[in-house]
């Protein structure tokens, strides 16, 4: 059974964007895209730990802000090197103009 976590409101997060969240110890990335569905994946990018959260999203893509490796943020598949390990994913879901991630 999924464990819904209030992240924010949804107009928090611009179109094509994302920002950082952390819970528990752990953090994330949430994304919402141009289409306004919202994705999130872990929050550090699997080359270096740099926080993708200060990175460039472009479409369906994040770009780690060091090294520049990719990512498609709605599969985690890594996109370009020096990443090469995918991220995680986490299901997302609107409840009341609240956006919530299941961990």
């Amino acid at each position: 059974m999924n464990n819904w976590i209030t992240v924010c409101l949804k107009d928090v997060i611009e179109e094509e964007d994302v920002i950082r969240f952390d819970y528990d110890g752990r953090s994330f990335a949430i994304y919402r895209d141009l289409w306004n569905d919202y994705f999130a994946t872990d929050g550090f990018c699997t080359h270096e730990r740099v926080h993708l959260a200060d990175g460039l999203v472009l479409d369906d893509t994040i770009e780690c802000p060091k090294h520049n490796g990719r990512f498609n943020y709605k599969t985690g598949v890594a996109l370009r090197s020096p990443a090469c390990e995918a991220l995680s994913t986490y299901p997302v879901r609107l409840e009341n103009g609240v956006v919530q991630i299941a961990l």
